[in-house]
């Protein structure tokens, strides 16, 4: 399930370039308190994981840059998703309730909201993502320290590991296997200036915008449009639609 949240303002809504934590920060501010520390602190768990089960685009709508800032023109949208309807609920309960947002040092005043149901999905998809995909591996280098390295979609590591991911988040929502584990994503003319760098917090995470084909265990592919696909969802990472 998801939702998409339309806003308005006067004038041009100002943001940093680099704004997924601001995004981060609002859903989190416009959720029952409990919830929000519930989410934050405990989230859902697999072993030693932890998965906060939701995700959301980028800003939709007219832009330009100016040097480290963008500059949205309104109206924007905003698509925020999750497989728990409770998260959503209270979120949009919230945001109706005060009609305004606070990005960064901007105000931007709620004008409508969708709800968009999860779609009949099959085995054999085409998907454009909203948000841009990563995954990544902890590495130790020759000096004993840690690295990370980001996937890019074209080495055989990256449907791997985000199918293992998958199955974990699958198993954090519904305590249980999937039936079946067959699951695989495949780049669709993803070009090199699909390749996204984001910073979040101080780290810089790559990712991968473009279009890619998605085959497997519908039950999987579901549960990936709802949580979104890949790592860091809820730092604004994994939102996909899918291509009619």
């Amino acid at each position: 399930m998801r939702l998409t949240f339309r806003f308005t303002k006067e004038g041009v809504l100002r943001l940093p370039l680099f704004y997924n934590h601001l995004i981060q920060g609002m859903i989190y501010d416009n959720l029952d308190q409990s919830l929000a520390n519930t989410l934050h602190n405990q989230g859902y768990k697999y072993e030693k994981r932890s998965f906060k089960l939701f995700t959301f685009s980028r800003i939709i709508g007219k832009y330009r840059l100016i040097n480290d800032r963008i500059e949205v023109n309104p109206p924007f949208s905003l698509v925020i998703s999750s497989p728990v309807e409770v998260i959503l609920r209270s979120l949009a309960e919230n945001l109706v309730r005060r009609g305004e947002i606070t990005f960064a040092e901007d105000t931007a005043f709620l004008e409508a909201v969708n709800v968009h149901f999860t779609p009949e999905i099959s085995e054999d998809i085409v998907v454009k993502m909203l948000s841009p995909v990563t995954i990544y591996s902890t590495l130790t280098a020759g000096d004993g320290r840690k690295k990370t390295y980001y996937y890019n979609p074209y080495e055989k590591e990256f449907p791997e590991l985000i199918r293992r991911n998958l199955i974990k988040k699958y198993v954090a929502v519904y305590k249980k296997e999937p039936q079946s584990k067959e699951f695989e994503i495949i780049p669709v003319g993803v070009k090199t200036r699909d390749e996204k760098i984001v910073k979040y917090k101080g780290f810089v995470i790559k990712a991968w915008m473009g279009r890619y084909r998605v085959r497997g265990n519908p039950e999987l592919i579901k549960l990936a449009y709802d949580a979104g696909i890949g790592s860091k969802n809820s730092q604004g990472f994994g939102c996909f639609d899918l291509v009619d």
